[in-house]
């Protein structure tokens, strides 16, 4: 049976490395690529992201991935920033300016996080619920622990699949027909998130 191909979308603002070594330790030897014809043919995609909303979306436009990704049809899980960039809009911006329209492939507004006294960033280990469902969360207990780094969040919406809580409830996970996304970072979350990894690539 051949090997599937994944393929990391190069969005130029993450550390594609840490993504491609957790996939690696699966035994699945990952590609990161610009490139649309191998985007197009890979059978998962993985988008990846760390920064800003504003600079990761104008990364994609610059290199003429935006479309390609909104069309595309093979799974495809955003981590952390790539998660955010799946939603409608983001607050995420300097200044005055409009919200920074991102894909739109999941509904809901990233917004920053009202966290009362709470320090942000959101940064460390915390416990997302899930009910069990859902395939990405094979052999997960619900309340298990993942690393969270960020001071955005999605929106809970009809296509959360897992909550987390911060000064409030927000989205850990999304899920859209083949568009999934973890607001943690499953490359940082220890055996917890290789096992999502797996999942997904399991898909």
């Amino acid at each position: 049976m051949a090997q599937q191909q994944v393929v990391i979308i190069d969005t130029g603002c993450a550390n594609l490395s840490s993504v491609r070594m957790a996939i690696a330790r699966l035994g699945v030897n990952a590609e990161v690529s610009r490139d649309a014809a191998t985007i197009e043919a890979a059978d998962k995609l993985i988008l990846p992201g760390v920064g800003t909303a504003k600079a990761a979306m104008a990364n994609l436009n610059e290199r003429g991935l935006t479309e390609l990704v909104r069309a595309a049809k093979q799974p495809l899980l955003g981590f952390c920033l790539g998660m955010q960039m799946l939603a409608q809009a983001s607050e995420e911006h300097m200044g005055g300016e409009t919200d920074i329209p991102c894909l739109g492939v999941v509904p809901g507004k990233v917004k920053l996080m009202q966290v009362g006294d709470l320090r942000l960033p959101h940064m460390g280990w915390n416990q997302v619920e899930h009910d069990g469902s859902h395939p990405l969360f094979a052999g997960i207990p619900s309340g298990s622990y993942f690393y969270f780094v960020h001071s955005y969040a999605l929106e809970v919406t009809d296509a959360t699949l897992a909550r987390c809580d911060y000064g409030g409830p927000f989205t850990a996970v999304v899920g859209r027909d083949n568009f999934f996304g973890a607001q943690f970072h499953p490359e940082r979350s220890g055996k917890v998130g290789a096992r999502l990894i797996q999942n997904f690539l399991d898909m």
